[in-house]
């Protein structure tokens, strides 16, 4: 521990306190002190499984902040962490429950996907794909008036905090291909679990410092088997599906079009829509199917996959398996041929064209001779 002494560990004595006056609330104040506990695990019923021993619990730094929420830095149990601290105000009844039950029910959702094939805490793994594009779930603590969960520290940041240091349009094509395919994977196991991540974002895309992506921020998913419609829903506008800005009922399909987004992104390095305020874009993509204009420079096989993944019909938007097999063609054909993206033709019939040297030769003589 003697390189983290400028953590600052829990105390261990402290009376539970009050939750934080809206005022405290907005301006960010550092919530960590208000969560305590009594030095042993801190266990509620039918938390025993998932419940952190807080007296093992070291908070850092703040080096995020959601809508509700701060994620610092930490040590748990001598490993680095990511520390999600969700606290109610005192003076919002509604809101108080409502980030209650999000807690709930992300930390639910983590725990399901504690599998041991897919996700550990601290225990040894199989690696899987999968495996490799979730955060892992260490532990929580529900403790009013703050609320604490505990992940994998990723060094590398967001994916958005990423490309905005690149310079637009820069990111080369090799690792846009690479980091999709790690989104896309990591979204093909979510959905083979019946969940819908409703907030698929670069800000909740997390990189590894081998440049590994994974999926991170569960606060608004569900089970398919429980998602209505979006009434209520807090989600992020300028990646949210039409059918969720309207409040209508919505499938796994929410995710694609998210997706499609964030494709959109990794080529051009930019934030989508950011010459308008999130309502504008809302209202842009609702009632006139507005979509973020992709450069004259995007290769026909992104640009075709992001128009299938945007879709305004969530009918026509492909499913995870079917973009990750695509995506792995497009990795294949790339291997086999350097120039595979400057020559791609898209199949009418939304088949994976394969345009290996041989095709492309053959396909180059047949214009020549023409």
């Amino acid at each position: 521990m003697k390189n983290f002494h400028w953590f600052k560990q829990i105390s261990i004595n402290a009376k539970p306190e009050r939750r934080l006056s809206l005022g405290e609330y907005r301006r960010a104040v550092s919530w960590s002190k208000y969560l305590v506990s009594s030095g042993a695990e801190i266990k509620g019923e039918g938390e025993e499984e998932w419940s952190a021993d807080m007296s093992l619990l070291f908070i850092g730094s703040k080096f995020a902040s959601g809508r509700h929420s701060r994620i610092y830095r930490g040590i748990y149990k001598q490993r680095d962490v990511a520390i999600k601290l969700v606290s109610q105000p005192e003076e919002d009844e509604s809101l108080a429950i409502m980030l209650e039950k999000q807690f709930t029910s992300e930390v639910a959702l983590l725990f399901r996907l504690s599998h041991p094939n897919i996700i550990t805490s601290f225990g040894k793994a199989k690696r899987t794909m999968a495996y490799e594009a979730i955060e892992k779930f260490v532990a929580a603590c529900k403790k009013p008036p703050v609320f604490c969960i505990i992940t994998e520290y990723l060094a590398g940041g967001s994916l958005r905090k990423y490309l905005h240091q690149q310079e637009p349009y820069s990111v080369p094509l090799m690792v846009v291909l690479k980091l999709a395919l790690d989104i896309a994977r990591g979204m093909q196991y979510l959905h083979s679990q019946g969940i819908l991540h409703r907030d698929l974002k670069s800000e909740n895309l997390l990189l590894g410092e081998d440049m590994c992506v994974k999926v991170a921020d569960f606060g608004i998913s569900c089970l398919e088997s429980q998602c209505g419609s979006a009434k209520g829903f807090t989600g992020t506008y300028r990646w949210m599906a039409p059918e969720m800005i309207k409040e209508k009922y919505h499938t796994k399909k929410v995710d694609v079009y998210s997706f499609g987004i964030v494709l959109w992104e990794l080529l051009t390095a930019l934030t989508p829509f950011d010459n308008m305020t999130p309502e504008q874009a809302a209202f842009a993509v609702c009632q006139k199917n507005a979509r973020p204009p992709l450069p004259p420079t995007c290769p026909k096989a992104f640009s075709h996959l992001i128009n299938r993944c945007w879709s305004s019909n969530p009918d026509k938007r492909p499913h995870f398996d079917e973009i990750v097999s695509i995506l792995e063609s497009y990795s294949e054909s790339l291997e086999q041929d350097p120039e595979f993206f400057s020559s791609f033709i898209p199949s009418p019939d939304h088949t994976i064209l394969r345009c290996l040297p041989k095709c492309i030769a053959r396909h180059r003589s047949a214009h020549s001779k023409a």
